[in-house]
């Protein structure tokens, strides 16, 4: 099998190699790092991180060496996909997870990930990937590889705004500084930047994205920090029985519609894993972990929130799940939160709780502040 990144050295010249050598060098120098960021869907064991495949999908059969020598065999940051047989390096990584159809684009990824000047773009192009088609689930795991970790950027600062400070455990959040918005068929497309929140499935496998386009300039009390843009929320490919997921669900869970009213409510329950459907359409089909024994369903204050709510409490009751609904006394959990306050919030959740969830989730709330 051709190795990955023979072909983007094989048509390349000396400079370009030259360069692609000395990323390559300096990646594995934080292989472990660059695994987190770049192939999240995978776990260190040992020596080696494990994932599915270069482009960052859930499984076992390709691994990447964490430590060694800078070079030749054996060689931290070198990798092997036992099933294809292909093989590289971590500026392969950092390319084929993104999506990137230009090694030039891969090479600013890594150095901004390196902290590294940018250089101009080289006269070589080379065509990596085929896009992939509008809407699917590839298109929307390679948005999400191409966001980056939520922490110190906009997005962070959009939820604090909003008076969440429980962002232990979103790892299904990312920021991306310039996502595309098209307000319709006969319009330009813009940019603007985006909340990038991953759908997965029950094994976590990506199956869509949802993205909340943020205002540049900042919170504001009307859009509530969300861009002036006739639609700031959009979802893409595959959401139904699907969620946006907080923490390990086992045995007991909450279910609601939006990420905002969800991160809400684990600020008086952070120890609670949620999992956010996107809309009342969706929360009503959600699908169960096998282990799980009770469900709060947190429906927004609203008919169509209250025929989901239904809707799921019937499902899980005839699954043999015990299922509470939590209300809000505003619309949502957020709403509660911003305009009542944090201990009027937890105050009205806590008699909402079966008495052992109480002592189960209630506590440590220091995790959200």
């Amino acid at each position: 099998m051709f190795p990955v990144g023979a072909a983007r050295r094989a048509t390349t010249g000396l400079t370009m190699t030259d360069r692609a050598a000395d990323l390559a060098r300096r990646l594995a120098r934080h292989a472990e790092a660059v695994c987190r960021q770049y192939l999240s869907n995978g776990y260190r064991s040992g020596r080696y991180w494990i994932v599915g495949d270069v482009r960052n999908t859930a499984g076992r059969s390709m691994f990447v060496r964490l430590t060694g020598h800078d070079s030749g065999r054996g060689a931290a940051g070198k990798w092997t996909d036992a099933a294809t047989g292909e093989h590289g390096d971590l500026l392969d990584v950092i390319q084929m997870s993104c999506g990137f159809a230009d090694f030039n684009d891969a090479a600013d990824e890594a150095r901004r990930f390196l902290s590294l000047p940018r250089h101009e773009p080289e006269p070589n192009r080379i065509i990596r990937r085929p896009s992939a088609p509008t809407g699917s689930p590839e298109a929307a795991r390679r948005l999400f590889a191409m966001a980056q970790p939520i922490a110190g950027t906009l997005a962070e600062h959009y939820l604090r705004a909003r008076g969440i400070t429980a962002l232990h455990d979103t790892g299904s959040l990312r920021f991306h500084a310039r996502c595309y918005y098209r307000p319709d068929d006969d319009s330009a497309t813009e940019t603007w930047p985006a909340l990038i929140a991953a759908v997965t499935a029950l094994d976590g496998r990506i199956t869509g994205v949802h993205r909340t386009w943020l205002d540049p300039d900042g919170y504001h009390t009307v859009r509530l920090g969300k861009a002036p843009v006739d639609t700031p929320r959009r979802a893409m490919a595959d959401l139904l029985s699907h969620a946006v997921r907080f923490g390990h669900a086992s045995d007991v869970m909450a279910a609601g519609e939006g990420i905002e009213t969800m991160l809400s409510l684990r600020t008086v329950l952070p120890r609670m894993p949620m999992v956010a459907a996107l809309s009342a359409a969706h929360l009503g089909a959600i699908l169960f972990p096998a282990t799980l024994r009770r469900l709060y369903v947190a429906p927004d204050d609203d008919p169509a929130g209250d025929a989901a709510r239904d809707a799921l409490i019937d499902r899980a009751r005839a699954a043999g799940i015990d299922a509470i609904s939590l209300s809000p006394r505003c619309g949502d959990f957020n709403d509660d939160l911003r305009l009542l306050g944090i201990n009027a919030l937890r105050a009205s959740v806590r008699i909402q709780l079966a008495p052992e969830d109480v002592t189960q989730f209630m506590q440590a709330t220091q995790l959200c502040r």
